[in-house]
């Protein structure tokens, strides 16, 4: 059987999505998955070390392009989103061009621009976000989905700076976020909009509790990598975006 080999570009300190995404495709029926990563330093999830950490993206596509994935995906959601609306095209692009003229055919995906799919693929218009970040990022994250075509209903961030902090924010703590939403006429609830902050064990559940389709960044970055690879997108217990090709409406 084909293995297919995942290349991740991650801040030095985030340790969730190296956690929650072999995690969700080691469920696939079919396909197995190896996954690797590079590291781009930053412990504080401000504006400041997050453009530091951005400077140092060529350096990591190129370390982790010498691994031979199959496909990378560059996890940090945030990073992209405060370059203003499209940052994802624009980097995605950069990043392909970058790997082709050193010789790679990985494919790149950006867990920004997965975030963007998977809403669209569930044909979401009116959502609701939670997020870690200190409230002015989390107001950028708001705006560049706005700017995608979403309405965001409404959103709550747990301001937690620190980046390894984040890694440990309990489940019940982003649940309490998630109830304290306004939750009408909303399509889909992003419960975790950050590959950092864990959420993959609440989204089965909180889609049973809501009844609306709920994503997070991890499930999202899934999505977008066995789409990528052509896979069929079957991943039990993982919400509606992954239910088999099934992205019909939660009851």
């Amino acid at each position: 059987m084909t293995v297919h080999r995942i290349g991740l570009v991650v801040p030095s300190s985030n340790v969730t999505v190296e956690t929650e995404l072999p995690a969700l495709l080691s469920r696939h029926p079919f396909a197995d998955f190896s996954f690797h990563s590079t590291r781009m330093r930053m412990h504080t999830v401000s504006a400041a070390q997050l453009a530091a950490m951005n400077a140092q993206r060529e350096r990591c596509v190129m370390e982790i392009a010498d691994a031979s994935p199959d496909v990378i995906l560059y996890a940090c959601l945030v990073a992209v989103m405060v370059g203003g609306p499209g940052e994802h095209g624009r980097v995605e692009s950069a990043v392909a061009e970058q790997l082709a003229v050193g010789g790679s055919p990985a494919l790149i995906r950006s867990s920004a621009g997965a975030l963007v799919e998977a809403l669209r693929a569930i044909d979401a218009d009116r959502i609701a976000i939670v997020t870690p970040y200190m409230r002015p990022l989390a107001k950028q994250v708001v705006g560049y989905l706005e700017s995608e075509g979403f309405k965001v209903g409404d959103w709550r961030t747990l301001e937690v700076a620190d980046n390894a902090e984040v890694g440990c924010i309990p489940g019940d703590r982003v649940l309490e976020a998630a109830r304290s939403l306004d939750l009408t006429d909303v399509d889909a609830l992003v419960i975790s909009a950050c590959v950092q902050m864990p959420s993959l064990d609440l989204v089965e559940a909180a889609e049973q509790e809501f009844g609306i389709p709920v994503l997070s960044a991890a499930t999202a970055g899934a999505y977008s990598i066995l789409r990528s690879l052509d896979l069929p997108v079957d991943i039990p217990g993982a919400g509606t975006l992954l239910r088999a090709d099934d992205l019909s409406v939660v009851a």
